[in-house]
Parts: C-alpha cells; structure tokens; sequence
C-alpha cells in the first residue's frame, strides 16, 4: 500500500506541475534536449527502450472548433475523433494532438512517443517533428523531453551511488530527491538545458531509479527535462 501511495502521489505532483507550467516557454532547443538525454544514457551504457516529447500551447483568440478546423486542414491523413488526432509513422512512432477547453482557456497538447532509439528515430526528432511544431503551434509551446532506459542487475551499485553516477555525467546539482526502499528520485540543474521548470524554481532535471523486487531483472531509469512526464 505504501508503495502504491507513494507512486499515485508523485504522479499528482508531476500532473500539478505539468497544469502550472503549460503556458511558460522553454527557451532551449526541444530537439536537442532529447538527444542529450539519449546521448548520456548511452555513454552510460543504458538502454533507452520509451521516449516522448510533450508539447503544450495556449491558444489566444480562437474558437476550439476553430483550432481544430485549422489543424484538420493542415494535418492530412491524421485519423480525427472529435478534439483528438492520431498518427502513427512507419517506424512506430505515435503521435496524439488534443485540443481541450478549460477554465475559459483553449490548450493544444501534441504527444509523440516511441520505442527504442535508432537513426530512423534520430532523423524524425529533427526533422518531422520540427516540422509538426511549426504546424501545430505558434510558437510558444513549452516542451517535455523524458526517456525510460533499463540497464541489468549486474550493477551492484547502491542506487544513491549509481544515482550519483548519473548527476556527474549530466554535470547536475542535486537539489532534492525521494528515497524508498528499491527506489530513488532526484531533482537536479544541469547546465546542458538552458531551461528551468519556472523563473523562482532553478530546476531542470528529474531522475528516477527503480530496482526489481527480488533477485534478477533490470533496473529502470526515467530521466525527464525539465521535468518526468513518464509514468513510472
């Protein structure tokens, strides 16, 4: 139960986060965010097996159904259902765009998310989804780049030494982190992302290790700038 509470509870914080920060501009490169999180965890020989981006957007001035009207025209072969629109590309990549109303305020969120991480995925990253955020929005999305990797149960590192580990190869300053028996989460600033999660919280950087109950498995990271948007 303990376990359970706890996970629901990080979950809560991240969904608050994500509901407060959606209308601030990350001023770094999206893109580039996330191949220096893949690039680090490969240095450090973790296999990255999901990524995502989540990008999100106030619209000012429009009309949902007018917002929709506009992307319909502009996303060709996109399967409509109502306010939600999904693509899946050749290499398995999905992508969802969600336009919701809410407190008198109309949102675009576009999600994409994939499998493993090869060339194919590296050029979509830079060049299609590019292209897709010029599409969708005007300019001023806020972006969340986030990657779950495993790596064996050979490494017999307590998890706040492997975790330390991972704070050194990112250059990160730990600023607070969450221990429980078989998992760890850090906060952290890292200076290869120009963003923070708001101009009075210097942070950009969360961290999470779980271990397997038990003997055997591997154990699973969830790295996420400027904040996790994974479940884990």
């Amino acid at each position: 139960m303990k376990k359970w509470s706890f996970y629901l509870v990080v979950i809560g914080i991240i969904s608050f986060i994500v509901l407060q920060v959606g209308n601030r501009t990350i001023e770094a490169d999206s893109d580039q965010d996330l191949l220096t999180l893949v690039s680090v965890l490969q240095d450090e020989h973790i296999l990255v097996k999901e990524w995502s981006l989540y990008s999100r957007e106030i619209v000012e001035n429009h009309e949902p159904d007018q917002v929709i009207a506009n992307l319909k025209d502009q996303l060709a072969g996109w399967s409509w259902n109502e306010s939600t629109a999904t693509s899946t590309s050749s290499n398995n990549i999905h992508q969802e765009i969600k336009v919701i109303t809410s407190h008198s305020h109309t949102y675009v969120m576009y999600e994409v998310k994939g499998q493993g991480w090869n060339e194919k995925t590296e050029a979509f990253v830079t060049k299609e989804w590019q292209e897709h955020l010029l599409t969708i929005f005007d300019g001023q999305a806020s972006t969340f780049s986030c990657i779950k990797g495993e790596f064996g149960d050979k490494m017999d590192e307590a998890l706040p030494v492997f975790m330390n580990g991972l704070l050194d190869a990112f250059d990160a300053e730990e600023i607070e982190a969450l221990e429980e028996d078989n998992f760890l989460s850090t906060s952290a600033y890292s200076p290869l992302f120009s963003g923070t999660i708001s101009e009075d919280h210097d942070m950009n950087l969360q961290l999470g290790l779980r271990k397997p109950d038990g003997m055997g498995g591997n154990t699973t990271l969830v790295v996420g700038t400027p904040i996790i948007t994974i479940e884990y």
